[in-house]
């Protein structure tokens, strides 16, 4: 008798799992987006310049050096941040910094920001700063497009093709 009672409580049990497993997959249902806003994607990855140049060694800190760790450069690998701003129909939707990844910090930084925003003709000025300098950018581009509700348009950059582009 305890046996059947055993598998009549697993029985009831696997039952009411299955219909919470069943209930919650489908509901509460979620929406990721206003279905009225379009969404500007920014997603990429680079690799800004090293913080500090190559330097060549001098004798006597090759000399210092044990013979088999000799080698004519010193190049260290930390790269600077990145910093990126998205204008749109003159207003700033993006303006931020990206840090290198890695452990000694020279890694590519990862853009991927989403942006809801209203469908309709727009203008966006897409920026982006890699070097040492302290205004100013070192890419800079303009694009304007038309989006309709549920679009998503993406602001890329390869630095071999020249800079942003858009898809």
């Amino acid at each position: 008798m305890p046996k059947i009672r055993y598998i009549l409580g697993q029985t009831i049990a696997f039952i009411f799992f299955a219909i919470g497993l069943a209930y919650f997959s489908n509901s509460p249902s979620y929406t990721y987006h206003d279905p009225e806003m379009a969404l500007i994607m920014v997603s990429f990855s680079h690799a800004a310049e090293r913080i500090e140049e190559c330097r060549r060694f001098t004798a006597e800190e090759t000399a210092a050096l044990a013979p088999n760790m000799r080698r004519p450069m010193d190049c260290p690998r930390a790269r600077l941040p990145l910093h990126v701003e998205v204008i749109m129909d003159g207003h700033t939707l993006l303006s931020k910094s990206y840090n290198p990844t890695g452990l000694s910090k020279d890694g590519s930084a990862s853009v991927y920001e989403s942006i809801p925003v209203k469908p309709g003709q727009h203008q966006v000025i897409a920026k982006l700063r890699d070097s040492h300098r302290q205004d100013g950018f070192d890419y800079e581009s303009n694009v304007s497009f038309n989006l309709n509700p549920r679009e998503l348009f993406v602001i890329d950059f390869r630095e071999e093709l020249g800079g942003f582009y858009y898809q």
